[in-house]
């Protein structure tokens, strides 16, 4: 249905779409904030079988839609190449396999090092000058699947998919000790440790945190267990689990001992629906460093 054609989008109007303006379609369907479809149609961005048209102009099946969707825009990530583990791509999305021991973005102007400027190169290499857009976080020890959009609108639309809960992130951990019950829901908000300056707590004047778990499997001393998240605090995971007394192996900052070179935590799965094509996008992420044989769990 979407064809890219240099730094323009363009498609056919499903019958679906017919009866919406443009206007409607930009900013009720695919979530485009007011200064970015301002900015579209200022700047002619939006074109209807080849002409400018008014913002009100209502589509019509096969009408031929196109979008300046790969404005070149100005960024302070430093382009360089590190080799990339993708797990699924099209012209709108890229979901990548991250490693652990990489930072997501650099902290400040100039720094290398981190899977942001891996991206830009990346992007660049395929003629894309968008910003860098991640659409949700992993800590830096943290692996497994990361989201990332390639233009303004997609990075819009996910970010309000993921708002209203309609990316699911799936976890395994491996934790100390058995969890008992096996399955259940963590309700406990977080907020900052006022003594500590990168770390989270469960706190009353917390923001709402909801944590889903299921134990996969036990072992003498540990368990196996996914994780599934209802919102995305800062180290929610990490915190929830540490707050039941069974912290992941690994993470020395909420009381697990240093038995792994990284805290056990690997982003196992993604699934979403995609904003423009529809299909349901299912992405599992394998790791060959984690101290279970998660390939048996997940394929």
């Amino acid at each position: 249905m979407w064809t890219r054609k240099g730094d323009w989008l363009e498609c056919i109007i499903p019958s679906w779409w017919s009866g919406l303006t443009i206007e409607q379609l930009l900013k009720d369907v695919w979530a485009a904030s007011k200064k970015l479809a301002h900015r579209w149609r200022m700047e002619h961005g939006v074109k209807l079988n080849g002409q400018a048209v008014p913002w009100k102009t209502v589509l019509n099946e096969r009408d031929r839609l196109q979008l300046y969707a790969y404005e070149p825009e100005p960024s302070f990530i430093v382009p360089e190449y590190r080799e990339l583990s993708i797990l699924w791509e099209d012209d709108h999305l890229l979901v990548l396999n991250k490693e652990a021991g990489i930072d997501i973005h650099p902290s400040e102007p100039g720094q290398t090092g981190t899977l942001a400027n891996a991206v830009a190169f990346y992007l660049q290499s395929q003629a894309i000058l968008t910003k860098v857009r991640h659409i949700h976080r992993l800590d830096r020890d943290t692996s497994g699947a990361i989201l990332f959009a390639k233009h303004p609108l997609a990075g819009a639309t996910l970010d309000r998919m993921l708002a209203h809960r309609a990316i699911k992130r799936t976890y395994v951990a491996l934790v100390h000790g058995r969890l008992s019950p096996k399955s259940g829901t963590i309700f406990a908000p977080i907020g900052r440790d006022r003594h500590h300056p990168t770390r989270r707590r469960v706190s009353k004047t917390g923001a709402k945190a909801v944590t889903h778990y299921r134990v996969i499997k036990t072992f003498p001393s540990t368990s196996l267990v996914e994780l599934s998240l209802e919102t995305g605090r800062t180290h929610q995971i990490r915190v929830h689990l540490a707050h039941l007394g069974h912290p992941l192996v690994g993470d020395v900052l909420y009381g697990g001992k240093p038995v792994f070179h990284r805290h056990a935590l690997h982003a196992a799965k993604l699934t979403f629906r995609h904003p423009f094509t529809n299909e349901e996008v299912i992405c599992l992420a394998p790791t060959s460093d984690f101290p279970t044989d998660l390939s048996r769990i997940y394929h």
